[in-house]
């Protein structure tokens, strides 16, 4: 006599199917580079932001097995890369700020009225420091960095309708804070 197979057997996720070593990689050369770029945004230096995201991924390394089990594995490992740019921030007896960014946008330097814009640029920079840290990491994806709400949704480890409600949160926050008339998200690009 034969045993059946059970077929309504649960289907192990994508990454947990892959060796753990193979996965660890995969999701390493996935995240790495918007895990350095978002650092050094805060950082503001590339050597800064790298030693920050390769100490994310060492420590997520160490606990990889554990990492797989998680709900979302990337919403567990952007809270331990932000940790480690704190961490790292810290060290530096420095605070993850991101007013010197202001000075890096494509509007500052496209800007007819330089010093009108670098004023209203960091209203809104400052503006974004009153977010909650969800918003906050959002809003700097989807306007600074250039991403689409899939894109930020797959870094940060929610849905893409997720992030298009806290965009629309945050616009609704930043509204408050600036004024219905200066709220304007160019001052990001």
């Amino acid at each position: 006599m034969t045993k059946s197979r059970n077929r309504s057997k649960p289907v192990a996720p994508p990454m947990a199917k892959q060796s753990p070593d193979l996965a660890f990689k995969a999701f390493h050369q996935m995240y790495r580079p918007q895990y350095v770029r978002y650092a050094q945004t805060l950082l503001r230096n590339r050597h800064d932001a790298e030693e920050a995201a390769d100490a994310a991924f060492e420590q997520l390394y160490r606990k990889w097995d554990q990492v797989l089990l998680k709900e979302s594995p990337a919403a567990y490992a952007w809270t331990v890369l932000r940790n480690k740019i704190t961490d790292h921030a810290r060290a530096s007896k420095r605070r993850p700020m991101i007013d010197d960014a202001a000075f890096d946008t494509l509007a500052l330097h496209d800007a007819v009225d330089p010093m009108g814009q670098v004023t209203e640029t960091l209203a809104l920079f400052s503006a974004l420091r009153q977010l909650t840290e969800r918003q906050h990491d959002v809003m700097v994806m989807t306007y600074l960095h250039g991403l689409n709400a899939t894109e930020v949704a797959s870094v940060l480890g929610m849905t893409s309708a997720t992030v298009r409600s806290t965009v629309r949160h945050s616009l609704r926050r930043l509204s408050e804070i600036l004024g219905p008339d200066r709220t304007t998200m160019e001052g990001l690009r």
